[in-house]
This record gives C-alpha cells, sequence and structure tokens, in this order.
C-alpha cells in the first residue's frame, strides 16, 4: 500500500526515529501504526548497529563535578542538530554523573547502569541510536581530583548549562581558601582552553617531541656557520622559546600577558592565602582527532526524497 507522508509524520512524533526509519516501518507492517511503532522498537538495536558505521564527530562535551573532583566526557552524535536536542543534552549530562560516580574510567562508566533505570550506559546510548536515528558514541572521559584544593571545570561558548564544543578542567592543590584557589583554576582552565597547552610543566613533555625540536633547531643554526659553543646557545634559546608556547606554566597568561602562569599562580597565593599548584589539566574539544567524511548535503536530501 502507498504510505503518505502524513503517517510518516505521526510515526515520527510517536516514535522520535529518523523519517526514513518511519517510513520502512510502516511499509514492513502495511500502514498500522501500532504495529509499526512495535517493529521500530524491535529493530533499534539492528538499526543501531546499522547506523554504527556513519561517522560521528559532532555532539557534545560534558563536565560534572563533585567535591575536589570533576569529569569530563565526549558523547557523539553525526550532526550538530541533534546536539541541540534536549534529549540528547540530557543524556550527556547523565553520561557524564555516571563518569563521576565511576572516578571518570571510560569502561566502568559504559558498563554502569545508567540513572533511573536497569539499562548500562552503553545500552542505553544504542537504543538512543534508534530513537534520535543517528549514529551514537560515548568517545572518552577523565577526571582529576585532589586530596586537598579545588578542580575547577569551564565550558566555553556553552549552548547549556555544563555542555558545550570544549571543555577543561584544572586542579590545584592547597590548604588555602577554596573559593578563592577555584576562581583562579577557573580562570586556568580559560586559558588553557584559548591556548591549548601540550603539558603542565616540562618534565611532562613527550620526550620525543623535545628532541625533535631540539634537532630541527639544531640544523637551523648550523646554517649560520656559527661555532659549536654558540649553536649549543641557540638552540637553548630555541627551546626555551618553545617551552614557552606549549608548556602551560611558561606560557604567558592569557588574563594577565605580562605574567607566566606560574607567576600569575604565586602572584594568587597572596589572595588563597596558602601556597597553591596546579597538579593537572584536561582540555577535551569535540571531535578532534576524528576523521570527518565530507558530504554534499543537498545530494544527501534529494536521495531521501527519491527513497
Amino acid at each position: 500500500m502507498s504510505i503518505t507522508a502524513a503517517q510518516v509524520k505521526e510515526l515520527r512524533e510517536l516514535t522520535g526515529a529518523g523519517m526514513m526509519d518511519c517510513k520502512a516501518a510502516l511499509g514492513e507492517t502495511n500502514g498500522n501504526m501500532d504495529e509499526a511503532v512495535d517493529w521500530l522498537r524491535k529493530k533499534g538495536i539492528a538499526k543501531a548497529d546499522k547506523k554504527a558505521g556513519r561517522t560521528a564527530a559532532e555532539g557534545l562535551i560534558g563536565v560534572d563535578a563533585g567535591l575536589r573532583e570533576a569529569v569530563v566526557v565526549e558523547v557523539n552524535s553525526e550532526t550538530d542538530f541533534v546536539a541541540r536536542n534536549d534529549a540528547f543534552q540530557d543524556l550527556v549530562r547523565n553520561v557524564a554523573k555516571v563518569a563521576l560516580a565511576h572516578g571518570g574510567d571510560h569502561e566502568k562508566t559504559s558498563a554502569a547502569k545508567f540513572p533511573h533505570t536497569e539499562k548500562s550506559v552503553a545500552d542505553t546510548i544504542k537504543d538512543a541510536i534508534g530513537t534520535i536515528g543517528e549514529n551514537l558514541g560515548f568517545r572518552r572521559s577523565a577526571r582529576l581530583g585532589v586530596q586537598q584544593g579545588e578542580v575547577a571545570t569551564y565550558i566555553h561558548n556553552a549552548v547549556a548549562d555544563n555542555l558545550g564544543k570544549l571543555g577543561v578542567m584544572v586542579a590545584i592543590e592547597t590548604t588555602g581558601d577554596g573559593k578563592a584557589a577555584k576562581a583562579f583554576a577557573r580562570q586556568v582552565a580559560m586559558h588553557v582552553a584559548a591556548t591549548n597547552p601540550l603539558s603542565l610543566d616540562v618534565d611532562a613533555l613527550d620526550p620525543a617531541a623535545v628532541e625533535r625540536e631540539r634537532a630541527i633547531f639544531s640544523d637551523q643554526a648550523r646554517a649560520s656557520g656559527k661555532p659549536e659553543n654558540i649553536i649549543e646557545k641557540m638552540v637553548e634559546g630555541r627551546l626555551r622559546k618553545f617551552y614557552e608556547e606549549v608548556v602551560l606554566l611558561k606560557q604567558a597568561f592569557v588574563l594577565n600577558p605580562d605574567l607566566t602562569v606560574e607567576a600569575a599562580l604565586k602572584a594568587a597565593e597572596k589572595e588563597i592565602g596558602a601556597p597553591a599548584k596546579i597538579t593537572g589539566f584536561v582540555r577535551f574539544a569535540l571531535g578532534e582527532g576524528i576523521e570527518k567524511e565530507e558530504s554534499d548535503f543537498a545530494a544527501e536530501v534529494a536521495a531521501a526524497v527519491k527513497n
């Protein structure tokens, strides 16, 4: 029988499933709405598995915080449109909540029960794929915590509370005033969002990356024809400049470029009222490292209309 656009629209409103899924369900059940709903529910996992091959590089970064700890998570979707959906945003918030309860461990979070259900986080996301109609994925999570001090979170250009495209956590250890420490840590988190440092300090830099830079600087210096002892000084000078660019504590503080982050921390100790130490940071940018597929959106729409 012929399936009308009105039937597809009604089924979509009833189930939240994608347009083409609704059309297929009605076709399989000869237009019976109740049977089509059941068909979609039964096919939910199969549809999720089928969509799993599609690139999901959009979505949201979410953060959640507890006492002296915080987590950041990345949950992906295929389109930014879905990321603006209230149901998807609630999904990300709850994934972050579960991650906080499980120390930010990705595997434990995936296997843990989703809030107010008997299903795991992983199975809940699979169900959401069938409902939302896009490939979704819980990509990664991380935690920072301190014995004494604070962990601050920052979402750049937040689309909703604790949700956005870029999330940062900064941990600061101190026995001083927690409110002042957290305020400064949040400023550092904003700095990290802007500068994307490679490491907290020089010692934490990848030795291979340092040696690669040293080799490049050495070749450049030797090309000048200067004596070896001068070359060595030139290389060390350029390495210091490299550290100032990529090491958090050595960078010029975005909120006060006259100071390094390290110097700004020292100055902040007056307000905090005790020595303070930045012990770690985490920066999640949505979709970083995911190879996105190039697509012709107009062609996709035309194909959908023809089908």
